[in-house]
């Protein structure tokens, strides 16, 4: 067994919830769901449907903003950005838009355009997908690939920062959720692609190509 995120093999069974396995690698703190658990693609994109993300809803909007603003005091008006993962609501594209950004979008259920694997972004955005990566290790080897040098990649995922609520976490009881971050997380997967990381906020971490 190694890690999916950090590919460390310091991992070790660490809870046996609901008759799902979960482990932990005590190199990145990541927490991840034994793979025999993932739910077949069907069911995965019926479960994504439920959520009632519209572009229009402020709300939504709101608490998009938590990782769009930051990110853009990083970026310059011409840049071109990536919607990884933007799901069947893409507002947090809609709101780079119309701040006067070029924007594409890729989902690979509901906006599955491959053509984005063959160009650049000065600015890829990750909202509420890292924790749905089957194998984040290639997925983020795959972001690293499309940002241009000096590029930034924004990730808004639910930090886990106590083992200890983890049976009751809301989080974990979405059977789309399988793996989890900490802040050292993010600052291993930097590590190893030799990027800069700044967490802004709980939740909410940039990553800078250098």
């Amino acid at each position: 067994m190694t890690c999916i995120v950090c590919k460390s093999d310091l991992v070790e069974n660490f809870r046996v919830i609901d008759s799902k396995t979960y482990w932990k690698c005590n190199f990145c703190l990541a927490k991840f769901l034994d793979k025999s658990h993932y739910l077949d693609p069907l069911f995965e994109k019926n479960r994504y449907l439920e959520h009632e993300n519209r572009i229009d809803d402020e709300t939504y909007r709101n608490f998009l903003s938590r990782l769009g603003d930051p990110l853009k005091e990083k970026l310059s008006q011409n840049d071109k950005g990536l919607d990884f993962g933007c799901g069947h609501g893409p507002a947090l594209a809609d709101m780079l838009r119309s701040d006067g950004f070029r924007m594409d979008l890729y989902d690979p259920f509901f906006f599955p355009d491959k053509s984005i694997f063959s160009k650049k972004y000065d600015f890829i955005t990750c909202t509420e997908t890292a924790e749905h990566f089957f194998d984040p290790y290639k997925e983020f080897d795959v972001l690293d690939g499309l940002l241009v040098t000096g590029g930034w990649l924004g990730v808004m995922t639910c930090f886990l920062t106590d083992e200890e609520l983890f049976e009751n976490w809301y989080y974990r009881r979405d059977p789309t959720h399988v793996v989890f971050y900490a802040e050292k997380t993010f600052e291993v997967i930097a590590s190893q692609r030799e990027w800069n990381c700044e967490i802004k906020s709980k939740d909410v971490v940039l990553l800078r190509k250098v």
